[in-house]
């Protein structure tokens, strides 16, 4: 039998998952790190933490498994994405901490950029808006104040990186130094119409460019895993970021396809094929995934609070005693009874753009009770995904036939036939909700030809599929009414200080 193991490395911990040649999860071990606050809104990783948790999940996983070394075909990557990095390129040594994707401290050299005319053409070049979240103005911040480091950066004595970069430096002993397509269509610096960086937004942020990694596809052999680790060398055979790889690892390969990861918030991406697609709701153009030179493209949107409205009815109502205790409550009631709940806790995200928007409870009568409020929360996170959905559609012109889903929430058989009712789309469970990881290890599977094209839209397992069942007045009157209530949130902090 023949092996894949995907390295997950995400922003609170690093995990390693180990695939058989059929698909099928053998082993997997997670591995915490320390997240670093020196400043509020300032957010570091140690390197060196994120690099010796990923290693030792590496040999741990591959222990459990009880495999040999010998067996294993390739490693792949999913990272945590717009992460910044910044290493000396003789001795791999960081010149400072990670400067996390969470990162707020970059704000101000946003704000110039925007000031000096460049909001359109970052926006038009890299498919981003622009923001601290990515990495080229954190790679400027470190430039700034680290000292000489502009000066030994244009000598090309430093490397810079995102996650997946700096894993495979080192994971192949300095020999390579890359990043992905679709990493790279994080940092802000990247032409994703052109596939290169873009001189002009360099330029912009006075970054060289001898530091940057060459820009390589998703699915390809770019180095060997140093024998120290495993004892054999074995081919380093993709690298994606998380939700690229998320995406990829639901099977959504054909244009129109869409996948939604219920985490803390929802992460929802659809497949818009060979051609990028601008948005006019503003959300994200990025590359979904690059292989054999050709890019495929995706937009993406966000929604802020999704499970988190459930630790919210647990910790700080009481409402339920577990996350799992939303399902029967809110089947206690055949409705939600009128009662809408828009969790907008820290403003709405995609396509409303709020950031004055607040939580609100609306259509309390006396007869409203607990199952009501838990069954509007858990509907919340069914709309707030249909929002961003329907925006995607009308930005691609394309419909959604299926929604492939995972995430914690996911599990939740009440949410996901909501979803579906609301959506009015077939909604997908995979056996496999390691999707990041099974992305990972299907594109470097590929790489290596374990398995060809067609053998990877057969990877994918169903544990459960969910079909609309509702009639359309009644979807149209729900949507109706959850708008109406989203327009009641709207603004509610302006002029507050907060």
């Amino acid at each position: 039998m023949k092996y894949i193991v995907a390295l997950d490395q995400g922003t609170t911990s690093s995990r390693a998952v180990v695939f058989d040649a059929m698909g099928r999860m053998v082993a997997a071990h997670n591995i915490e790190f320390p997240q670093i606050y020196p400043h509020p809104g300032w957010v570091e990783h140690r390197p060196q933490d994120i690099l010796d948790s990923q290693i030792t999940s590496l040999k741990l996983a591959v222990a459990q498994a009880g495999i040999d070394a010998a067996d294993i075909e390739a490693v792949g990557i999913a990272n945590q994405r717009e992460t910044t990095l910044l290493w000396d390129r003789k001795t791999g040594e960081p010149l400072c901490n990670a400067i996390v994707w969470q990162c707020r401290r970059t704000a101000p050299l946003v704000e110039r950029l925007k000031q000096d005319g460049l909001g359109n053409i970052l926006r038009d070049r890299t498919g981003l808006v622009p923001d601290a979240y990515f990495s080229g103005t954190k790679l400027q911040w470190m430039l700034d104040g680290i000292p000489d480091a502009r000066e030994r950066a244009a000598k090309g004595e430093l490397c810079f990186g995102t996650v997946d970069s700096f894993l495979a430096w080192h994971l192949t002993a300095g020999h390579v130094h890359v990043t992905d397509a679709t990493n790279a269509s994080r940092t802000m610096l990247y032409n994703i119409h052109e596939q290169r960086w873009d001189d002009d937004l360099l330029r912009a942020m006075d970054i060289p460019a001898a530091l940057l990694p060459e820009v390589v596809d998703s699915s390809k052999v770019v180095g060997m895993l140093d024998k120290a680790i495993l004892g054999r060398e074995i081919p380093l055979a993709a690298m994606a970021g998380d939700q690229h790889a998320a995406l990829f690892g639901q099977g959504c390969f054909d244009a129109g396809m869409c996948k939604n990861t219920y985490g803390t918030g929802c992460f929802v991406l659809m497949n818009t094929g060979a051609a990028p697609v601008r948005s006019t709701h503003n959300l994200i153009t990025t590359i979904a995934w690059r292989m054999d030179g050709k890019p495929v493209y995706a937009l993406e949107g966000s929604v802020f609070v999704g499970g988190a409205v459930v630790q919210w009815l647990r910790d700080e109502l009481g409402l339920v005693k577990s996350a799992a205790q939303t399902e029967p409550v809110a089947l206690e009631v055949p409705d939600n009874g009128g009662v809408y709940f828009v969790p907008a806790f820290t403003g709405l995200g995609a396509p409303h753009w709020d950031m004055y928007s607040r939580g609100t409870l609306v259509g309390l009568t006396r007869g409203a009770n607990r199952a009501h409020i838990v069954r509007a929360a858990l509907e919340s996170i069914a709309y707030q995904s249909v929002d961003v959905i329907k925006a995607m559609e009308s930005d691609a012109g394309i419909g959604t036939v299926m929604l492939r889903v995972d995430g914690g929430a996911s599990a939740n058989n009440f949410l996901m036939q909501f979803q579906a009712d609301i959506l009015n789309a077939e909604v997908v469970r995979p056996t496999v909700i390691e999707t990041t990881a099974m992305g990972a290890a299907m594109l470097a599977g590929r790489a290596v030809g374990l398995w060809s094209d067609g053998d990877l839209r057969g990877l994918q397992s169903v544990d459960r599929g969910f079909s609309p069942a509702m009639d359309e007045d009644r979807r149209a009157a729900l949507l109706h009414h959850w708008r109406r209530a989203v327009e009641r949130s709207k603004g509610w902090a302006e002029g507050n200080q907060e």
